[in-house]
């Protein structure tokens, strides 16, 4: 009993910290001088390599349902792309390719406004969303892509609405970048220009109107210019792969994405260096906890052998949940309420002989950067993975836990006291079903170190219902747009498909509102 007080002291410290972090704001920022965030004034471009008359930036599904919108009302697009084409798509290439797409605009209302649980989204920011995510079905059928409806999967299914929850899908199934190939195919079809392998690293603002003119962007170390003549939108994804962001905001010593690794908040300094307010930025929609090679910017999700063998210990040597636990998107149950997993760091993986002869640890799925982009396989017998380290090896578990770097005394006993439990049947600890448990046992044993990982961070610029980068005193930065999980309406519960939903609604609304921007030369 002692490990649930811990526990629930522990977790509830964590929530009033990222309460107070939160409120924080734009000015916790660590690792980033003030000298840094200073926007680049329009008066000192002498010429401009590049110009449009909407400049996006990002070729994820925001950025792609962005530059189509825009495209197809008429203007002039350029997309900026961070990645090379190979590697470009953001999250939205390497994610499940499912895409909310609810038909009742009550209900997800009702239901968008208990998923935020305490943590409110303005009123018109809300009914604008969901406008066009009733649409969403439409849209992509439009574009040339076919659609089938999943069953109703309101990921939190007692939260009043859920039952109306509707995922639609690209018509030949999950995964396989199915949905993010139809984005690419229409933006192919209407020859929308998109450069790769150059990043935007700061906006270009007039010093008096405070209109953002334009972006400077990098290509091979050069400085690249390029003129917006309407308005700019970011598109550019969180920062699940920027450390100083992650343990300012997140509160997590490291993190690591199953998704995109150019996903690291450029963005959000951009934004921030114009004067950009921003929101939900502890808030992330995570798996839990996963493996991360060693030089890796992405991480392996589905991390587990066979069996039921295992067991996860934090930095003292002792379990701290219940390892069978299913997550929503990251967040767990915890006294009527849902919290983010707990992450007590260094956290390891242990487990026997029987869960290394039981087939690959790590099984990769249809979705995540692995699966889509890195293709690593996993050795059969988990050998390759034993060879290199990443899975550690000892005799006995005194031995284990010098490899992990932990007090062997205190491993020892958490073993011997899982073991106890399993031969009684009854886990006291954490209340771990029976049929979910078996001792370990059989040497050698095995450890593997987990960091936490996580599809996508929630957080950037605040965003008001046309989609304009709202500034500290909530007002618009002139010129300035944003969507996709940059700043996503998600400020504490995640839906699943919610941030492609959210791709194709706020890239069609920013792009819409953009166009109908008056040049400024």
């Amino acid at each position: 009993m002692k490990a649930k007080k811990e526990l629930n002291e522990e977790l509830s410290r964590r929530r009033f910290i990222k309460n107070a972090a939160a409120g924080a704001g734009a000015a916790a920022l660590a690792g980033i001088a003030s000298t840094q965030l200073e926007a680049v004034q329009a008066n000192q471009i002498s010429k401009w390599d590049y110009q449009a008359e909407v400049v996006i930036l990002g070729t994820g599904g925001a950025g792609l349902a962005a530059a189509i919108t825009a495209h197809d009302l008429g203007v002039d697009v350029l997309v900026l792309e961070k990645a090379s084409e190979a590697q470009s798509g953001g999250n939205t290439r390497v994610s499940g390719q499912g895409a909310w797409c609810p038909a009742n605009f009550n209900d997800m209302i009702t239901y968008q406004k208990a998923l935020n649980d305490g943590y409110p989204v303005p009123e018109d920011v809300i009914q604008a969303f969901h406008t066009y995510s009733t649409k969403n079905a439409e849209w992509i059928q439009k574009i040339g892509g076919k659609v089938k409806l999943g069953p109703t999967k309101g990921e939190f299914s007692e939260f009043p609405g859920a039952a109306s929850t509707i995922v639609c899908w690209p018509g030949e199934g999950q995964g396989e970048a199915r949905l993010w190939n139809v984005f690419k195919e229409a933006a192919v079809q209407r020859k929308i220009k998109i450069v790769y392998e150059t990043p935007g690293v700061d906006l270009i603002q007039d010093p008096k109107t405070k209109e953002i003119q334009g972006v400077v962007a990098e290509r091979q170390s050069k400085k690249i210019y390029v003129k917006a003549k309407k308005a700019v939108i970011l598109c550019t994804g969180g920062f699940e792969n920027n450390q100083d962001m992650i343990r300012d905001y997140l509160l997590m010593p490291c993190g690591y994405p199953m998704g995109s690794p150019y996903n690291t908040g450029d963005g959000v300094r951009m934004a921030m260096a114009v004067g950009a307010d921003l929101w939900h930025m502890d808030n992330q929609a995570g798996s839990g906890l996963g493996f991360r090679a060693p030089g890796n910017g992405w991480a392996f999700g589905g991390v587990s052998p066979r069996g039921n063998g295992y067991i996860r210990v934090a930095k003292d040597g002792t379990r701290f949940i219940d390892e069978t636990i299913a997550t929503k998107h990251g967040k767990i149950p915890y006294h009527g309420i849902y919290i983010h997993y707990p992450t007590p760091l260094p956290v390891h993986l242990v487990f026997d002989e029987p869960g290394i002869k039981g087939g690959p640890i790590c099984r990769s799925g249809f979705m995540g950067w692995n699966t889509i982009i890195e293709h690593y396989k996993w050795s059969d017998d988990n050998s390759a993975e034993i060879a290199k380290g990443w899975i550690l090896k000892a005799d006995t578990i005194r031995e284990l836990a010098g490899k992990m770097g932990k007090d062997p005394d205190a491993l020892e006993k958490t073993v011997a006291a899982w073991n106890q439990s399993c031969a009684a049947g009854k886990d006291a600890d954490f209340a771990r079903p029976p049929d979910r448990m078996a001792a370990i046992q059989t040497p050698p044993y095995y450890a593997v170190e987990l960091v936490p990982t996580f599809f996508n961070t929630q957080g950037g610029p605040r965003r008001n219902k046309n989609g304009q980068v709202l500034d500290t005193n909530r007002k618009p930065i002139p010129r300035l747009y944003s969507a996709g999980e940059l700043g996503s309406i998600f400020s504490y519960h995640y839906q699943g498909s919610g941030n492609v939903g959210e791709c194709i609604i706020f890239g069609r609304i920013s792009a819409e509102h953009a166009v109908a921007e008056k040049p400024w030369s």
